[in-house]
């Protein structure tokens, strides 16, 4: 039987309990053998938007996903130069796994309004199984749009990828903003990412890390 992996990109800036429930749901969902987080450097989509210097976010990560035995890291975006694409790191994975593991690349239903523009598009719906996840104020997916790019078979297989997960409400922005505003993160990340936010005074106000 071939291994299932699932690969979930992101800046995770910083990472929260919304992401980690829609990794666990997807896992679950499509009963894969693990998720492996990719940090982004600067997502190409992105290139305009200041970040959290990357290693407080790869260490945020890790300290999330440490005690869940079917989530793993890797830091494969973090270490290339220059621009990331997502079909690069699909294509990393396969080279590294064997040829027939089932590989699945997850998203939010923002990103699927998207995915047209996303670097050699067409190739990466035929690299990977592409599974996104509703997310709050996108219940509703115009597929007209992806029909512009991708053709009939790889629309039906977008569309056989969308999943149902619980609507969890919370974001990096309001996050960050409650930082900011000094408000409580508690409940919306684990807390040894609360601790390590606290302990590094990231995203306050007069921080110059944001």
């Amino acid at each position: 039987m071939s291994i299932r992996v699932g690969l979930y990109g992101g800046s995770f800036n910083p990472i929260h309990c919304g992401h980690l429930i829609v990794a666990r749901t997807v896992g679950e969902s499509l009963r894969l053998d693990r998720v492996v987080f990719l940090p982004s450097r600067q997502p190409p989509h992105k290139a305009d938007r200041t970040l959290l210097d990357a290693h407080h976010r790869a260490e945020m990560v890790q300290l999330a996903i440490a005690e869940e035995r079917l989530f793993e890291f890797s830091d494969f975006d973090l270490i290339r130069h220059g621009p990331c694409y997502t079909i690069d790191a699909v294509t990393h994975f396969r080279r590294q796994l064997c040829n027939d593991a089932e590989l699945s690349w997850i998203i939010g239903a923002d990103s699927l309004a998207e995915l047209s523009t996303w670097h050699r598009a067409g190739e990466l719906v035929e690299a990977c199984r592409i599974v996104t996840v509703h997310r709050p104020g996108w219940d509703q997916i115009d597929w007209s749009i992806l029909r512009n790019t991708f053709d009939e078979a790889q629309v039906a297989s977008l569309h056989r990828g969308v999943i149902e997960a619980p609507r969890i409400e919370i974001s990096s922005t309001d996050i960050r903003q409650r930082i900011q505003a000094g408000r409580s993160i508690a409940f919306l990340v684990p807390d040894a990412v609360r601790a390590y936010i606290e302990a590094n005074a990231l995203y306050a106000v007069n921080s110059t890390s944001q």
